[in-house]
């Protein structure tokens, strides 16, 4: 048997959902499908799809291969327009994952970027504020901040970004400016939960670390509902810098207690090993290189 030919097949049938259409789309017979999903089924020793006199659905076993049926079939495609010499147009499918945030306010426009550059790709775009694992889930690329313990991953660094404490001016008029961590509890305090997961905020200056537990008055699930809580005035809240940047630099919201700010994190764009001369991931890495190092919310 054809194996790429049935991995062809296979996806096809997959992306259409029904094996009638992707007869139609390949050129070939409905019978001449089936046997050939019968056949793949018998070779890999797996059911792959659950069937219906109305549907056809991956089933467990099939959503894994098809990720990796997909990818192997644009790599055979990459490979063979590269050794031809052909220029190597990136197409298909491109999954990018990153923290919620740092995906709304400064991938997004990479991505939109990208879209306009590249007509033959299409983004799907999974921002989540957790680590994700992209063989596992089968995505591309990933935006990953703080330090990687990653093997199996390349990883280009673009900037760094750190936590920081920060209020509005109204609510430091109103209270006062704290000088010193200890002093924060005195205040109102505002805890971003998927920043900040403990009611112990960590501090360092000058080599010393310090320890200091907060009792938030407001407890927000999600960080935009906390930096909009701060520039309302209720009260402090600690942040990463990217997550504020537009809000500092436009004075709704003030950065205090630098002094004692814990130590940078790095921001790094990463892909799986391997996956380098694949033309739509390399395009992506390229852009996203030079304009993540331009952001100005991005430290350097």
């Amino acid at each position: 048997m054809d194996k790429l030919e049935a991995m062809r097949v296979f996806v096809e049938v997959a992306e259409c959902q029904s094996f009638v259409v992707a007869s139609r789309k390949l050129d070939l017979s409905a019978p001449a499908v089936t046997r050939s999903i019968a056949q793949l089924e018998r070779v890999l020793g797996v059911r792959l799809f659950n069937r219906t006199t109305r549907h056809v659905r991956l089933t467990d076993s099939g959503l894994l291969f098809f990720e990796d049926a997909r990818r192997i079939l644009e790599e055979v495609e990459q490979a063979v327009a590269t050794a031809s010499g052909g220029y190597a147009e990136p197409k298909g499918l491109l999954s990018v994952t990153a923290p919620v945030l740092f995906g709304q306010k400064h991938v997004m426009p990479v991505v939109r970027e990208y879209l306009q550059n590249n007509p033959a790709v299409t983004v799907n775009a999974l921002f989540y504020d957790r680590v994700s694992n992209l063989l596992d889930e089968g995505l591309d690329i990933g935006i990953r901040l703080g330090h990687l313990k990653d093997s199996n991953i390349y990883a280009t660094q673009v900037g760094s970004v750190q936590r920081v404490v920060c209020a509005s001016p109204y609510y430091l008029k109103q209270h006062g400016t704290p000088r010193h961590p200890y002093d924060l509890k005195d205040h109102d305090i505002i805890q971003a939960s998927s920043v900040e997961t403990s009611m112990t905020w960590r501090f360092e200056s000058k080599g010393e670390k310090l320890a200091v537990k907060v009792s938030p008055r407001l407890h927000c699930s999600q960080n935009g509902a906390a930096i909009s809580a701060a520039g309302l005035g209720m009260g402090i809240t600690r942040l990463m810098s990217y997550q504020v940047g537009e809000e500092l630099k436009n004075g709704l919201l003030v950065r205090i207690l630098c002094d004692y700010e814990s130590k940078p994190l790095p921001v790094n764009i990463i892909h799986l090993e391997g996956r380098q001369a694949n033309a739509k991931i390399r395009a992506f890495i390229d852009l996203a290189v030079a304009r993540l190092r331009a952001n100005p919310y991005i430290n350097h």
